[in-house]
């Protein structure tokens, strides 16, 4: 049995704001052996997710990374080792271990499965091909239940989840209104991910005004990744019977203390609206579905989408950052080591 070193970068602080390099250590150590049924992972690609911040706060959360463990992250990379016998040695896996050169995994684990390389780039595994779009699948078709020719609403919509929705429930037969930042990402929106409409919600002071010139008919669906002023300004113009799913809270920097706006019952009650929070994770028995279908439209070139690639685990922190910067352009990835399969 081979001893690799290993590089991977822990969580050095907990915070109550956004991420900032600073909270995040690089160490270096060696690699952790896989025990009984489990294997070790030679990782090529690791993910910056919107949801870190959540991860790392002293907020309640669905998750958390306690400090002075690595950092948590999905990742696709090669089996060097293995100890389970449905997985062998070479293959390509996409599984929950962190930002870490070499990890160990339990491929009984719901969010670990085999990447077949012949079929996409492996980095879609951990974008169109894996959690983005199966969030996207998911919150879109089970939760905002879109019926054709009804109107869907994203924010940030020509982000790794929103242009997803945007391109289902154009497949859906909907007509598609993005909420995106800067002049760059609207046009992205419309040019490249087929949305009817997209507004530049730093560009307008009144968003109220904004909505109903690109929304004349009202919103059936509002798929909400941003949550704050702008949802409250979206259950103002809802149709009735609206349906909104609650996919992230980007637009809130802090939840200690837990900030207070607009209270959402009375236009919940009168447009009789349903609004549900999920985590793709609720689905995981129907991640086989979500990656057949979504593997077809994209091969049909119904589905287009973006990747932003730092190079170097080292660089994962600022890259985090820069998500709440608005800087990327396209799903957040790290290479962490070349790509054998590029």
């Amino acid at each position: 049995m081979t001893q690799h070193r290993n590089r991977r970068v822990i969580l050095a602080e907990r915070t109550t704001g956004l991420p900032t390099p600073d909270l995040f250590e690089l160490v270096e150590d060696d690699a952790p052996s896989p025990g009984p049924r489990e294997v070790l992972i030679n990782n090529v690609y690791v993910s910056a997710d919107p949801g870190m911040k959540g991860w790392i706060s002293t907020a309640r959360n669905y998750a958390s990374v306690e400090t002075g463990a690595t950092m948590n992250a999905f990742s696709v990379g090669v089996v060097v080792e293995s100890n389970h016998p449905d997985v062998a040695e070479g293959d390509v896996v996409a599984a929950n271990t962190g930002w870490a050169e070499y990890a160990v995994a339990d491929p009984d684990r719901p969010t670990f499965r085999k990447v077949d390389p012949a079929l996409a780039p492996i980095s879609t595994a951990l974008g169109i091909l894996g959690i983005n779009g199966f969030t996207a699948y998911f919150g879109l078709l089970d939760v905002g239940q879109p019926r054709e020719g009804e109107t869907v609403l994203v924010s940030t919509a020509a982000g790794a989840v929103g242009s997803a929705v945007g391109q289902i429930a154009n497949i859906k037969g909907c007509r598609t209104v993005g909420i995106a930042g800067g002049t760059e990402k609207t046009a992205i929106c419309t040019d490249e991910f087929g949305y009817s409409r997209a507004i530049d919600y730093k560009s307008t002071d009144d968003l109220d005004a904004a909505l109903r010139e690109a929304c004349p008919d009202g919103i059936d669906v509002y798929f909400d990744n941003v949550g704050g002023d702008i949802l409250d300004t979206v259950l103002g113009q809802m149709n009735l019977h609206g349906r909104i799913a609650i996919c992230g809270t980007a637009g809130t920097d802090s939840w200690v203390p837990q900030p207070s706006g607009l209270r959402p019952e009375r236009n919940m009650l009168v447009s009789r609206l349903r609004m549900q929070g999920f985590l793709c994770f609720d689905y995981a028995d129907r991640y086989g579905d979500a990656h057949a279908d979504l593997a077809k439209w994209v091969g049909e070139g119904k589905i287009r989408y973006r990747e932003d690639v730092a190079e170097g685990l080292e660089n994962a922190p600022a890259a985090l950052a820069g998500l709440y910067q608005g800087r990327n352009m396209g799903r957040q990835l790290i290479r962490v080591r070349p790509d054998p399969f590029a």
